[in-house]
């Protein structure tokens, strides 16, 4: 039997459903002024599950566009290698409260430590939510940058990254930028400043990006933008993708005089 506050309930849907698939109002006021319970209910279901469908299509053209070299999640990430400043820990970074505020991560430390993995699944995690995200390396963009300045359409670039929710750029001073990239980066590191949130991989400290970025001036303010309202996570410990080489599984072993296995 269906009761008047439980009909109420089902109206209440239907409207909702309404408004957001941008359809007349007037379909639930229809429903509810003639329809029968079972048929307030099936058309309620009917619309809400275009929007489930809409919504699932969403994020998978989210995901596409974000361009990530290979797919991550936080499942099963060892977080035993990371340190986490006191104000932030593992729930923020998982809950991507930090996209919401529009701050900013750095995760510093060698290289195969588990960086890049973290940053895409918050990326992914990010395109799970609906939030519009886009994945770089660092040289990716800047030739990007450049070839779009040659073809006259830095704007349009600059204005599809500036209506990003989460910008990641990955092995961020791996290889020297030159004084024209430099300039372009800074760009978007100053277009990004309080309005996005960015996802910084790096194995380089603040003191030596003036010798990758030509310049210790702008490296200065690319680190004061991106600190300002940001969080320093750094990682700690042997690679991981040395600990699990092939070459290194794979090598020969032979004994020394005192009997211990050594890789050949």
């Amino acid at each position: 039997m269906t009761t008047n506050k439980m009909r109420e309930g089902v109206e209440t849907r239907l409207t909702a459903a309404c408004r957001q698939l941008f359809l007349s109002t007037r379909i639930a006021e229809r429903c509810a002024n003639e329809g029968t319970p079972k048929q307030v209910e099936f058309v309620t279901s009917l619309l809400e599950g275009e929007l489930t469908l809409r919504e699932e299509k969403h994020k998978i053209r989210l995901f596409k566009r974000a361009g990530f070299p290979s797919y991550k999640t936080f499942d099963g990430y060892e977080y035993n290698c990371v340190r986490f400043p006191p104000v932030f820990d593992r729930q923020c970074l998982e809950q991507l409260a930090f996209v919401l505020e529009k701050r900013n991560l750095v995760l510093y430390g060698p290289v195969g430590i588990g960086k890049t993995h973290m940053a895409i699944a918050a990326g992914v995690k990010a395109c799970s939510m609906g939030y519009k995200t886009k994945f770089y390396t660092v040289t990716e963009l800047v030739l990007k940058l450049a070839e779009a300045r040659r073809n006259a359409t830095l704007e349009r670039l600059l204005r599809d990254l500036r209506e990003l929710d989460l910008l990641i750029l990955d092995e961020w001073g791996y290889v020297p930028v030159d004084k024209d990239g430099s300039q372009l980066l800074f760009r978007v590191i100053s277009d990004s400043y309080e309005s996005k949130s960015l996802i910084l991989t790096t194995n380089l400290e603040f003191s030596k990006w003036g010798g990758i970025f030509t310049d210790d001036q702008m490296a200065a303010a690319m680190i004061d933008r991106l600190v300002h309202h940001g969080h320093l996570l750094i990682f700690d410990g042997r690679s991981y993708r040395m600990e699990h080489a092939l070459m290194r599984q794979d090598a020969p072993h032979k004994k020394t005089d005192e009997g211990n296995t050594i890789v050949a």
